[in-house]
Parts: structure tokens; sequence; C-alpha cells
């Protein structure tokens, strides 16, 4: 695992600590994150990711949202949810990692915390979202 996973391994970790208890802080929910953390840990996109995804949690969830043809926001997987947040996230906020990392990365955390149809699911919402946000870029989902 690289450091960059790591980083949004924790920054999944802390997301979902904040989605189930919204009364923390999102550094505080990071650093606890990065604390339990194993192997190598980009520590700045940890805790960029985190702060940016809560931050700007409404807009993304309105993404989500619409990009989600049966399922309403409340009633997706806490894990679903929060590594939608953070994969939309690195979709809307430029062109750094490409859209087949972004989606890889996300595919990955599905599969090691969610449920056996994490990954099918939060590919398909993904592969919307990237339609929209990032048309133009090499490698991206065309329409």
């Amino acid at each position: 695992m690289g450091a960059r996973h790591g980083g949004r391994r924790a920054a999944l970790q802390a997301l979902y600590a904040l989605d189930a208890n919204p009364g923390l802080a999102p550094r505080a929910a990071a650093e606890r994150a990065l604390e339990e953390g194993r192997g190598a840990v980009d520590r700045d996109l940890a805790l960029d990711l985190v702060e940016g995804a809560w931050t700007h949690r409404d807009e993304l969830d309105r993404r989500i949202s619409e990009a989600s043809r049966r399922w309403r926001l409340d009633r997706m997987d806490r894990v679903d949810r929060s590594v939608l947040r953070l994969a939309v996230y690195e979709l809307v906020r430029g062109a750094d990692p490409p859209v087949p990392v972004v989606l890889d990365e996300a595919v990955e955390l599905a599969k090691e915390f969610g449920t056996d149809e994490s990954a099918g699911f939060v590919n398909g919402i993904l592969d919307r979202i990237a339609r929209e946000c990032r048309r133009d870029e090499p490698g991206s989902p065309r329409n």
C-alpha cells in the first residue's frame, strides 16, 4: 500500500467517524484516524481530503444524490456514502489525480471496508459523476 492510498484510507475512516458523529471536529477525526493507521500514510493528503470533503459535503451530497438513481443518500450504507464523498471531492477539486485513479482507489476502499455490493455501487455512482466533472480529461468515462 502506497502513502497516498494510506492517506485516502485514513481520510475514509475519519469521514466515516464524522458521519456517525457530526459533532466531531474534522481535524480531530483525521488526527485520530492517522494515529490508528498502519503502513505508509500521506498525512497532508489525509488532512486535506477530510477537511475538504467534510466542508463541502452539502455540494458533494447533492452530486451523489443526483447520480444515484434508486438510493437516497440517507439510505446508503455509511461506508459507501463516506467513500463517495471522498472520491467526489477528489473529482470536483481538480485534475489531480486522474479519473481512473480516483475510481480505482474508491473501489478498492469500498472492497476493503464495505459490503459485497459496495464496490459495484460506488463504481456506478462515480462513473456518472466523473462524466459530468471531467468530461474532457483523457481516461475519463465517455458519454
